[in-house]
Parts: structure tokens; sequence; C-alpha cells
């Protein structure tokens, strides 16, 4: 996955990570799983229901929307694409909030990926819609106040695991990236592993199959037995920490593909380094491929 900046181009999938950027403060709450007024939200795009979805938008001032084709504050637009979706045979409707945090009281940012299926002359198709929405509090009701989406697309298909509930709290703030070294170079200098620094961000899907590939059951133990990971994040706009990646080998400055992968040995020199997005786009990546680098960057026994 690629971010914003310079003339970085977006590829799959999009970074929606922007509009709350542009909307809200670069601060980081406590990070949670699930939000009672987004489950709400499902609900009544599962159930198709326009009234229900409209009332959980903003009127006063009316939502922002940017949408593929553009922006508009019209307060049915929003209402309108995701109640249409149950009359076009909308089933298996799973979304999942990779990014939620707490700007400011009163303000709930999540970044998510929803997927589903919708009826075809062929059967149920996949698709996906990534997208943005800010709930702000009126009151004692929650509303969106904006939000982003991108198109309806076709679902890739994976060969690595995906998260069924992404970890909102994967990245550590990005402050705390050097501590989170220090530490994983101390513990590495006692039980001889190396250490893998992903460069990468809570709002970044292949950063999350990425972690669920390396906890799988096929994975695990060889992480486990041979590294230790270390989860460097790169911000909201992909602009923190790369000097930091800079240092270890991993070009992410005008450039940022993520997750970028670092190997070190206990002593902090580097034996890897990602430079052409090798996992990036974990859509291109198979099982066999994690297990060859896995292998390739343990630790030497004796």
């Amino acid at each position: 996955m690629r971010v914003p900046g310079g003339n970085v181009k977006l590829i799959r999938p999009i970074s929606v990570a922007a509009l709350f950027l542009l909307c809200v403060p670069h601060s980081f709450g406590q990070a949670a799983s699930s939000f009672e007024p987004f489950d709400r939200w499902s609900a009544a795009v599962v159930s198709g229901n326009q009234a229900s979805l409209a009332a959980l938008y903003s009127n006063n001032p009316p939502a922002q929307n940017q949408t593929p084709a553009g922006k508009t504050v019209d307060p049915s637009e929003e209402p309108m694409f995701w109640s249409a979706l149950a009359s076009k045979g909308l089933s298996d409707f799973d979304p999942k909030i990779l990014s939620m945090t707490r700007p400011q009281p009163g303000e709930v940012a999540l970044v998510l990926r929803l997927e589903f299926k919708l009826k075809s002359s062929s059967g149920a198709q996949p698709f996906t819609v990534e997208g943005t929405q800010v709930w702000i509090q009126e009151g004692s009701a929650w509303r969106i106040a904006m939000t982003q989406r991108s198109g309806l697309d076709a679902s890739p298909t994976f060969r690595l695991p995906e998260p069924a509930k992404p970890n909102t709290a994967l990245y550590p703030p990005p402050e705390d990236a050097q501590k989170e070294i220090d530490t994983a170079l101390v513990a590495a200098s006692k039980d001889r592993k190396r250490v893998i620094l992903v460069f990468g961000a809570n709002w970044c899907y292949d950063c999350h199959v990425l972690d669920t590939t390396f906890r799988s059951k096929q994975f695990a133990a060889t992480v486990a037995a041979n590294y230790h990971v270390v989860h460097i994040n790169v911000g909201d706009e992909g602009d923190q920490n790369l000097d930091l990646a800079e240092k270890f080998g991993v070009p992410l400055k005008g450039h940022v593909r993520i997750p970028s992968l670092a190997v070190l040995d206990p002593d902090g020199k580097v034996v890897y380094a990602q430079k052409n997005g090798e996992f990036d786009d974990s859509v291109k990546l198979a099982p066999a491929d994690v297990a060859a680098f896995l292998k390739k960057w343990a630790p030497p026994r004796a």
C-alpha cells in the first residue's frame, strides 16, 4: 500500500486515511475495536433502511462526503448509496475497523474496510469498499460529520490469511518507535534471535494481513523461534519515522510503500532491508513467499 505524498500514485488498496487527515488533529487516543454507533450504521446497511441511515448523519451542518465522483454535502447521497445495496442482494456484510482514534473529546475517526457480496447473473460476487468516517457527538447522540469512500470494487483474492477482526492497536504511537526497537534488541541479545522491523500503520490493510500471517498457525512458531517483531508507525500521513526507515536502509521518503521490512541482528546491524515494495501488496504474496523470507533471514544456529 502506498500513501499520499509528493507525486506518489495511490495503488490498491487506496489510502482511505486522507479525509481523516484533513479533518481532525493528529493525536492518538485509546485504541478500540468496536464502536456502538457504527454497529447501528452497519445494521441499517444490512436492512436497507435509508431513514435509519440518514438519522446517523449530521444535518446541521450537513455531513461532508468524499465519493469517487467528488465532494458533496447532499445529505441523502450516503444513505442512498448504502441502503441501495440491500435491493442488490447484499449478503455476507463484513465491516472491518482498521483504525479507530479519538482525536479529541466528542470525536471518533474510523478507517474502514467493508466487504460484502451482491447478487449477479452468475451468483453472489464479492465486493469491497474502503472508507473513512468521522463521527461527532451531538448531545447524547453520535452522528457522522465527514466520510470518504472508494469505488465499489471487486474483492481481490488473498492467498495469505486475512484478519477476522483487525487489531486497531497493532501499531503503537509513532513516537514510541525507538523505544520499541531498543527493547527488541535487548531481548534479541539475550535469546540470539533477529528483529524484524515492520514499517506500517493501523489504517493499512496489507499491514494487518501480514501481521495475521505471522501469527497464523502456519508461521507463528517459526516467527516466535527466530524473531522479535516490531511495528513502526509511519503516521496518519505516512510522514513519520521515515528518517528511522532510512537509517535501516528502507527507502520510504517520497514513495511510502507499506508494509516495508528490515531485519536486524541483535547488535542492530541490518541484514535485510526492503527496497522494492516486496511486502506492500499482500494480494501478490503467497505463503511460500513468506516461508522463504522467514527461512532465509532466520539467525544462524550453531
